[in-house]
């Protein structure tokens, strides 16, 4: 069985949880070297991996793997191409060899448009950010968007029982259960905005994200407020898109 081993990556905070997770995949693939901290990348060249994934192109995922890689001669490679260094961008249901198994790359777009999961068949999937260890992934519109994040949610539960290795926080026992409490949570957040709207006596389309924002996400602390408006930014398109 290949071992995948977490490193916890030094950059907690409101949005990163304890802080980010990377993986070791069977002392050969590192996935989401995480932030440029020094002791962490040093950490990450001894394993002198042969290849780099990285789940998608936020920073506190990939800031350290160009370093990486050029440190190291390992191929980095991403959904999108400008993530990439010395390979070819990700394509959906790629499969990467790796000790006695092969991995399965799954486009699953709705976080960001370039977000995708990794499957290590049998076992589990490292999710990135599209299934945290716990509370809820943010929608970062416009790059990210909900219709896509629903579909990636079906494609998920379709996997079973696998266990969910997150982007950050702790593991979850099953990806089909984790992906319908996601589902319920996305679909009551939508009748959160169109009860907002009601309030507010205007359309998704001419609403202000602000004001929806104080409604729908009125006790978020201050540093989460950005990721609060870009969810329901995405939510306002949604529903300008589906109910017109």
């Amino acid at each position: 069985m290949v071992e995948i081993e977490r490193i916890l990556a030094p950059n907690p905070g409101p949005m990163t949880l304890e802080g980010t997770n990377t993986y070791v995949i069977g002392g050969e693939i590192v996935v989401d070297p995480g932030p440029a901290d020094v002791d962490h990348v040093e950490r990450l060249v001894a394993v002198q991996p042969r290849l780099i994934l990285v789940t998608h192109k936020h920073a506190d995922h990939t800031e350290a793997a160009t370093e990486l890689a050029r440190s190291t001669g390992a191929v980095l490679r991403g959904l999108d191409p400008d993530e990439c260094y010395g390979g070819e961008p990700l394509t959906d249901g790629e499969w990467i060899p790796v000790g006695d198994v092969e991995l399965q790359i799954l486009a699953t777009p709705g976080h960001t448009h370039d977000s995708v999961s990794i499957v290590v068949p049998g076992r589990a999937v490292l999710t990135g950010d599209t299934i945290l260890g716990r509370g809820s992934t943010v929608i970062m519109h416009p790059d990210g968007a909900i219709a896509p994040y629903l579909a990636t949610l079906d494609r998920l539960e379709a996997l079973g029982d696998l266990q969910v290795l997150p982007g950050h926080g702790e593991p979850l026992p099953s990806v089909a259960a984790i992906a319908r409490e996601y589902r319920a949570h996305r679909l009551e957040r939508l009748d959160q905005v169109r009860a907002a709207l009601r309030q507010l006596g205007t359309t998704a389309a001419d609403a202000s994200v602000g004001e929806v924002t104080d409604l729908v996400y009125g006790g978020a602390d201050a540093s989460v407020r950005q990721a609060a408006e870009a969810s329901a930014a995405a939510q306002l398109s949604y529903l300008e898109q589906t109910e017109a």
